[in-house]
């Protein structure tokens, strides 16, 4: 066998190694991963309706995901709803909690950002502004507060505050949530949040 044929073998040799390692290699870390991402929902339910024990799935699509919370006595907390949309700078994946009667959010996380530095990425902060979305009536479109407000006190029912220098980042989670709000409700009133579904997941 000459030198080309002696290589050629072993760079395929190589090539099938390496590829066959990194196929085991994603197997192996494809359920942690889904488990990773499944535990982090879980905090993020948590986190926006607080008293939750148990979660069901109860709709999903491509751009909305919806849990229906329940406390330790089986009574109805909430729904989380787990929405994502075009920030300033990438996508921004957020969720938030809503009463049964969806009149009101009680609460505001965001799970993924890549808004600026010192600006925008503020939309993760309990501070500079997700406290100002807790117990916003969103029965009907929320909106946004500008010049930002130095109390939750100080803004109208259905109005969150604007990050002060960053008002881009602050309009692009306030339109996700309407666009998702707007979506839940017409689930809700096809009767798509089903029983069946729930059980189902």
């Amino acid at each position: 066998m000459n030198l080309s044929a002696r290589m050629i073998v072993v760079l395929t040799a190589v090539g099938l190694i390496s590829g066959s390692f990194l196929s085991v290699v994603g197997l192996l870390t494809k359920e942690r991963i889904a488990m990773n991402q499944q535990l982090e929902i879980q905090n993020a339910i948590s986190e926006v309706l607080p008293s939750t024990k148990t979660s069901h799935k109860v709709f999903e699509d491509e751009s909305l995901t919806i849990y229906e919370s329940r406390d330790e006595n089986d009574n109805p907390v909430g729904f989380a709803v787990y929405a994502s949309g075009t920030g300033f700078q990438d996508i921004i994946t957020l969720m938030y909690g809503i009463d049964p009667s969806f009149s009101k959010i009680k609460a505001l996380t965001i799970l993924e950002q890549k808004e600026t530095p010192g600006l925008g990425a503020k939309i993760t902060d309990k501070t500079s502004f997700l406290r100002y979305w807790e117990g916003r009536n969103c029965e009907q479109p929320l909106s946004l507060r500008k010049p930002a407000v130095e109390s939750p006190g100080n803004l109208a029912p259905s109005e969150v505050n604007a990050i002060t220098g960053a008002t881009i980042s602050s309009e692009k989670v306030l339109d996700i949530v309407n666009l998702s709000l707007e979506r839940l409700k017409e689930i809700k009133q096809k009767g798509q949040l089903s029983s069946e579904e729930k059980n189902a997941t």
